[in-house]
């Protein structure tokens, strides 16, 4: 069961605290995980990230602390539709310790190449403090510190869709995704996946575990929804995480209040 649904210029060197805690410290040593949202104009810069989209994860896997990475694209509207945004792309990396993550994006050929085409991109930083499932039959997440509710919440959800049970899943998408402007948060919220239609993923960051899980069991749509993949059974393969996200670099793409 999926809790939360399923249903970067100059000035991209500076850097913004998201929260209010003690460790606002580079975490050596520890396990982080960056999301790195990329926006596209123009049908040239498109068409490039498009294309580069399966070469990219290939030319950086091997990456001095780089376990785990994952390049997806968005879907239209707010993001949770079948239609492609060919606009927005998302790159997730886990890492060993935030200093691996960020000689990458200091000195990455890649990702200069790939950002160099895009109109903004923005990377969350993120410790996590659950997993359960497992993403291509590996858990790709390690809990490193324990999860505070008061703090704000990023949230990821990945699912495999059975083939036998795609056509059902999607229409349930719009009744879902069309209740999230009207809930209390998501700060951001983006429909992402490997894979159109079958591979599926969400990424959202909430004022506090409150507003979260308001959305994931308080909203009918979604507690229809919920309901409805225990009795179906529609995915082959789960994940879900919770984060707390601690810095984001580039420029503005999630919002201010995301602190």
């Amino acid at each position: 069961m999926l809790e939360a649904w399923l249903p970067f210029d100059l000035s991209r060197c500076q850097t913004t605290t998201l929260f209010n805690h003690p460790s606002c410290f580079q975490m050596t040593g520890v396990q982080i995980t960056t999301i790195t949202i990329f926006r596209f104009k123009g049908l040239k810069n498109r068409f490039f990230a498009l294309k580069s989209m399966k070469d990219f994860t290939p030319q950086i896997q091997g990456t001095q602390g780089l376990s785990f990475v994952k390049m997806m694209g968005s879907g239209s509207g707010n993001g949770f539709s079948v239609v492609p945004d060919f606009g927005q792309y998302v790159l997730l990396c886990v890492w060993n310790s935030e200093a691996d993550a960020d000689l990458f994006f200091e000195h990455s050929e890649a990702y200069k190449k790939y950002a160099k085409h895009a109109s903004a991109n923005q990377t969350v930083y993120l410790v996590n403090t659950m997993v359960h499932g497992l993403w291509n039959k590996v858990v790709p997440f390690q809990p490193t510190e324990p999860y505070a509710p008061e703090n704000q919440v990023a949230v990821l959800t990945r699912a495999t869709i059975k083939w036998k049970d795609m056509i059902r899943f999607w229409k349930e998408v719009p009744a879902v995704s069309g209740s999230l402007p009207k809930n209390k948060g998501p700060l951001f919220a983006a429909g992402i996946g490997e894979l159109p239609f079958r591979y599926q993923a969400t990424f959202s960051i909430w004022e506090n575990g409150s507003d979260m899980k308001a959305f994931a069991y308080q909203d009918k749509n979604h507690h229809r929804m919920v309901e409805k993949t225990r009795k179906i059974g529609w995915y082959s393969e789960e994940l879900f995480a919770r984060f707390r996200p601690y810095k984001k670099t580039g420029d503005e793409i999630i919002g201010s209040s995301v602190r």
